[in-house]
């Protein structure tokens, strides 16, 4: 092909495809894909397009596979499609309203997504089509979408805001500029093989992909879970793959730190140790890069043969499609430094620095305004280098607001003009939101930022979007609470603080401790980690401006100065006096237990005596802590019994010691329901049955609420265990749980409540207790109507193993149907062999499920079902609590009015019906747990007079 501009990033791929036809992309876990079979790919969906959708129009990516999205993404541009790439966020319960925004926000998409990852789709009005299925059709012989520079090429998302992202509008122009000026300042060419793990919904996984598809280069792709599980496996693959081009976060640095400090080999035994000779650049950009980090990994890996110049800071965004900023002097001028300058722009970028005024004090556009200056244009208010100084030492231009203007700079968002025009200043640059200044050599470096947002991992968050989260909750004071970020000393990535005024009394132990819970437990399911620090706080401590807006840049520097550390140190002195004063681990295995939980948990130090569950950790947690524990202990399998019912270091290490740690065969003789998901607190503990699935983590996350209030427990199936039978009557199960609960509460009162299945065994429970003589105060019924027998008769193997693959996420509710007309005509084992073939690899990892599992449990679920075909109600208890949410069929009204209120022929006293949000399986989601809970826990206390 002739050596030319090129119109379109489709040229990229094409001449790849003739001019580098073996060389291609390697895909962790994976396979070998081609550039000539990824054009083949690409012609094939493209063709497929066809009649889906007409050019312009756009297409959510599923961006969870990397090589399906890669083959969808390339069809996408060839047929004119504008590709969105898009990934659940962290609360998966929040998938739906994201997708409902975006299905608005541009005009009924395409959802394009591989057939694994079809199931977690939820319903949200959006046509879906599955890259196997576009995949089928003929290459398409008609010439591609001739595109110019243009037109659209690619919509992303923004970062941080789980509902209302903007879609950053990114043209074919825009990515050439980009990938020319990357390939300028980083010397890149055909040997250049390029890694990326970043997940594809991220614009620098993009870059990464185009820039060695430009020059025929080969590629290397892994997930993020491949290198987040063992961050050294990025050192390793570097090596395998003779990689010389990659990109990372600071914090990864900081990972492999820790890592190998702790003693994790770089190889396996006996053989040689990884050559990382060839890497010439690891790109640190998405967030600050901290040069004692980027020193320690630097002198870590020197015997390895790696480089003392490679590490390359840089700075971009979405909107400037990734980095556009290198600093190629680290190595030679800046590791005196706290946090280096990130450089200076690529060619066809220009920065300039301009003042709350719009004043521009410095400008990388010299006379000839060519961007990609080296020097600074300023206005005078810098002072100039001492003689025999490093230029770069000098203060440079005063600080300001750093704005952009180049060819690879966004236009805007897509329908979102109000967004677009507070983005763009009155004569055209594009305002970052980061504070930062020139140095006198014309490189940029960062002071701050105009934006409300933290940067965790390199991701970025929007404070309100959390804020507005935690404005719902009880515990915190109504328009009291701010969400900003702080930077340790020494830590390798911005940290989240959380600054709030309790609703309670502030000298409240209890109540200043439940909100502190009530924060940190919201903020990991919104987010998905953990705040760093969860200050209570004064109504005057949070500043405000004119317009009563929290300041949330004077709270970092009051956290900064030291100011605001009474606070925490209340919020350590109340947990302190819940949990109790810290106890150290004694011995190799408490020792190696402390470990494991405080890298779960993400803090620094774990009591031995403290419980996973009090300590922060929710229902995913848990399920990483049994995955680490087996790799640490060399055990097959830890039951998740033996985590719910030994949940502090002390009580596991001694389960573990005494053999009781693996699935052995103890049987029912070692079998206890009761599992204790909380235990503070003075108030009537709270029983809870387990729904018709038998296990009881659907209440972790619930529980948390009850802290310093009242204890709560689960009562699990038994069944679970290797050796344990299953109940042989509904009866032998109420009066098992009975005894369980006598052991921990002789006497009444009593509260008790069940979900779902379990609403029908707690209220035998509490009539077995009442006809005992003993006062039952509460209980509760999760949205279940009393006559059971009938839907239990219903409920098919088949239906059961979907009910169950369902509650796992293993599938999706859009998938029933498909589903079930699929599975009926199979035998039972090939029926679940099938459910688990479907389930995203992803979700079986973190349950640590397998075909034998999962067959376990749709047993065990079934035989609640056999013993509730059986069950009909008798007798009567004083009254129960009804709440009712969306059922599984009909409507709410329907629901409560043709089978809920039949719980008035079983009761004494009149019954009260409490409408709660959510559906009958998402009722105590991350969406939903903070409503629920305040409106159980205000329940609760009415019954309880508390």
């Amino acid at each position: 092909m002739p050596d030319q501009r090129p119109a379109s990033t489709i040229s990229y791929l094409e001449r790849a495809a003739h001019e580098a036809a073996s060389r291609g992309i390697t895909f962790i876990g994976g396979s070998f894909l081609s550039y000539a079979e990824l054009w083949d790919s690409a012609r094939r969906i493209a063709h497929g397009l066809r009649g889906r959708s007409v050019p312009g129009d756009r297409a959510l990516v599923a961006a969870q596979e990397p090589e399906a999205f890669v083959r969808a993404f390339w069809g996408c541009v060839l047929s004119g499609v504008v590709p969105c790439p898009v990934a659940p966020p962290a609360d998966a319960s929040r998938w739906r309203a994201q997708l409902t925004h975006l299905r608005t926000l541009l005009g009924d998409p395409l959802v394009i997504l591989p057939k694994a990852s079809a199931g977690d789709l939820p319903d949200a009005g959006l046509r879906a089509v599955t890259v196997e299925e576009l995949s089928q059709a003929a290459p398409d012989n008609e010439p591609h979408h001739a595109a110019a520079p243009g037109d659209l090429a690619l919509l992303m998302p923004t970062s941080g805001s789980t509902g209302a992202s903007k879609a950053v509008r990114l043209t074919h122009g825009n990515l050439l500029a980009a990938v020319a000026g990357k390939t300028e300042a980083l010397e890149a060419g055909p040997a250049d093989t390029t890694m990326n793990w970043i997940s594809t919904d991220h614009i620098a996984a993009i870059e990464a992909h185009l820039l060695p598809l430009s020059h025929g280069a080969d590629q290397v792709m892994a997930t993020p879970e491949t290198v987040l599980a063992d961050p050294v496996e990025f050192v390793r693959l570097l090596a395998a793959h003779r990689v010389r081009v990659t990109f990372t976060p600071n914090f990864l640095l900081g990972q492999i730190n820790q890592a190998l400090a702790r003693g994790t080999a770089v190889h396996r035994a006996g053989e040689p140790g990884p050559d990382l000779s060839r890497v010439r650049h690891i790109i640190s950009g998405g967030e600050a890069t901290v040069t004692a980090t980027a020193r320690a990994f630097l002198e870590a890996l020197a015997p390895y043969g790696l480089s003392p110049d490679v590490i390359v800071p840089a700075f971009g965004m979405t909107e400037t499609c990734a980095g556009s900023v290198f600093n190629r002097d680290f190595a030679t001028r800046d590791l005196g430094t706290e946090f280096p300058p990130l450089g200076r722009p690529v060619r066809g970028l220009s920065i300039r620095i301009a003042d709350g005024d719009g004043t521009v004090l410095a400008s990388t556009e010299g006379p000839g305004g060519g961007g990609g200056g080296h020097e600074a244009v300023a206005t005078g208010r810098a002072r100039p280098p001492e003689p025999g100084s490093d230029p770069s030492s000098a203060p440079g231009s005063a600080p300001g607001e750093v704005q952009l203007r180049g060819a690879m700079v966004t236009s805007g968002y897509f329908g979102n003009d109000r967004a677009t025009a507070e983005a763009f200043t009155a004569d055209g640059w594009f305002r970052t939101g980061d504070l930062g200044l020139l140095d006198a050599t014309g490189r940029l470096v960062l002071v701050g930022r105009t934006k409300d947002s933290v940067i965790v991992n390199g991701v970025n968050y929007y404070s309100h979007d959390l804020e507005a989260v935690l404005d719902e909750l009880t515990e915190v004071r109504r328009g009291h609470v701010a969400a900003f970020p702080v930077r340790p000393d020494g830590a390798d990535s911005e940290h989240l603080a959380l600054a709030f005024v309790p609703a309670g009394d502030p000298a409240d132990d209890a109540a200043v401790y439940r909100a502190v819970v009530a924060v940190r437990s919201s903020t990991v399911m919104h987010w998905g980690f953990r705040p760093q620090l969860v200050l209570p706080v004064t109504a005057a401590e949070i500043p405000r401006g004119n317009l009563n807006k929290i300041q949330r840049s004077r709270l970092r520097a009051a956290v900064e100065a030291g100011d605001l550390e009474h606070a925490a140190r209340r919020a350590e002195q109340v947990t302190t006096r819940f949990l109790g004063a810290y106890v150290a681990p004694q011995g190799d295995a408490e020792t190696t237990l402390a470990d494991i939980y405080a890298r779960v948990l993400a803090t620094r130090k774990v009591p031995a005596t403290a419980s996973f569950f009090d300590l922060g950790g929710t229902s995913l947690d848990v399920l990483r802590l049994k995955l680490e524990i087996q790799a640490a202990f060399g055990i097959a399998d830890v039951p998740m019994a033996t985590l719910l019912q030994a949940p502090t270091v002390r009580a596991l290490a001694r389960r573990l010691a005494a053999g009781r740690g693996d699935a052995g065969d103890a049987g029912d003789a070692a079998y206890d329901p009761l599992v204790p998901l909380q235990v503070t607190g003075e108030g009537t503990p709270l029983f809870c049955v387990h729904p018709g699935l038998g296990e009881v983590l659907v209440f972790v996350n619930l529980a948390k609420y009850f802290t310093g209030e009242r204890p709560f427990y689960a009562l699990r199936a038994r069944g679970f265990g290797r050796g344990e039978t299953h109940f042989g009557s509904f009866a032998e199960m109420v009066d098992t749980y009975v005894a369980a609960i006598r052991r921990t509460q002789p006497r009444g009162p009593y509260a008790v409540a069940g979900y779902s299945y379990g609403g029908a065994v707690a209220f035998e429970i509490a009539r077995r207790l009442e006809g005992d003589g003993d006062d039952v105060a509460f209980v509760g019924v999760f949205n279940l109507p009393p006559h059971i027998s009938g839907r239990m008769h219903e409920i098919t193997f088949t239906d059961g193993a979907i009910n169950l693959a369902l509650f796992l996420e293993l599938i999706g509710p859009a998938d029933v149907e498909r589903l079930t007309a699929t599975l009926r005509p199979l035998p039972e084992a090939d029926q679940l062999a099938f459910l688990v073939e479907q389930a995203p690899p992803r979700r079986l990892a973190e349950l640590d499920l397998t075909v034998e599992r999962f067959a376990d449990w749709v047993r065990l679920a079934q035989n609640m079902v056999h013993l509730g075909r059986t069950y009909e109600p008798s007798g009567s208890v004083e009254r129960v609590r009804v709440f009712y949410c969306t059922p599984l069929r009909g409507t709410k009204q329907e629901w409560l009015d043709g089978q809920l209120r039949r719980w008035d022929d079983f009761t004494r006293a009149p019954n009260a019906y409490i409408e709660v949000d959510g559906e009958h399986y998402t009722l105590m989601s991350p969406r939903h747990v903070g409503t629920f809970q305040a409106t159980l826990r205000r329940e609760l206390a009415r019954a309880l007079d508390r």
